[in-house]
């Protein structure tokens, strides 16, 4: 069954992977029933979480079986709920790139939201366009998700001056990318082009670099400003293991000046 899964997972179009999770979601409360994780995303426990990740990059204990979220997810949600006025302000206009599935819906549901999601070939996506060229006006947005695109896309820069020109001054972005911290500097190679050998070296079959610890100066350099969310200044270490949330990871919030 885990071989199946292992298979599944890595072998299935995403589109085909979202639409059959949701039937995934029926059964998975009553087969990994307990308490040892929580996901504050759903807000429900199970005895664990699944594996999730490419041969090169598998990590065990970490996928929430209802909702999906993986480490980032349930970071990014914390963040939102308990450190940001995302859920409160009165008003906010959301640019949601490649909408995740744990949380579209809830964002759709937040009265206090105008919402729009984008992705270049999500089925559950508002609108259908390549990142490299938003066809949106400039400064609409308060604030913008675009997480682990910038690992796929082929200008990660001129992604983000774009992101940056939708944004109205003093908006703010959540850009998550896959991060090895133990690199300086990114790594790409453009000669690098089979699944296999990509998988190899950037973790993911179909990721094209692989992002260093300069990662920040990449929005730096269109003009975003960079904050650092570090969650082990708010969460105890049993709180970060119970989320089961990536200990070296670190949460960028790129904000435009004023």
């Amino acid at each position: 069954m885990k071989k199946l899964y292992k298979y599944l997972l890595n072998k299935l179009p995403r589109p085909l992977l979202i639409r059959l999770s949701y039937l995934f979601r029926l059964v998975a409360p009553v087969l990994y029933k307990g308490e040892a994780v929580s996901c504050p995303v759903c807000e429900k426990s199970f005895s664990k979480f699944l594996s999730y990740g490419s041969e090169v990059a598998h990590r065990e204990n970490v996928l929430c079986p209802y909702d999906l979220t993986l480490e980032r997810h349930r970071l990014m949600w914390l963040y939102l709920k308990n450190h940001s006025s995302f859920f409160t302000q009165e008003h906010l206009a959301v640019l949601h790139m490649a909408p995740e599935q744990c949380f579209i819906d809830r964002f759709k549901a937040q009265k206090n939201l105008d919402y729009l999601t984008a992705d270049l070939v999500s089925p559950i996506a508002d609108l259908h366009f390549d990142l490299h060229q938003i066809p949106l006006e400039n400064e609409r947005f308060d604030v913008v998700f675009c997480n682990h695109v910038m690992e796929h896309v082929d200008n990660p820069k001129q992604c983000m001056a774009e992101l940056f020109r939708v944004l109205k001054p003093g908006g703010w972005a959540i850009m998550q990318v896959p991060q090895d911290f133990s690199r300086p500097h990114t790594y790409e190679d453009p000669s690098i082009t089979s699944p296999a050998e990509r998988e190899k070296h950037f973790w993911q079959k179909d990721h094209v670099r692989l992002f260093g610890q300069d990662y920040p100066s990449y929005p730096e350099s269109v003009g975003f400003q960079t904050e650092v969310f570090d969650f082990h200044q708010h969460y105890s270490a049993e709180q970060i293991a119970k989320y089961r949330l990536m200990e070296s990871e670190i949460l960028y919030i790129f904000k435009k000046p004023l």
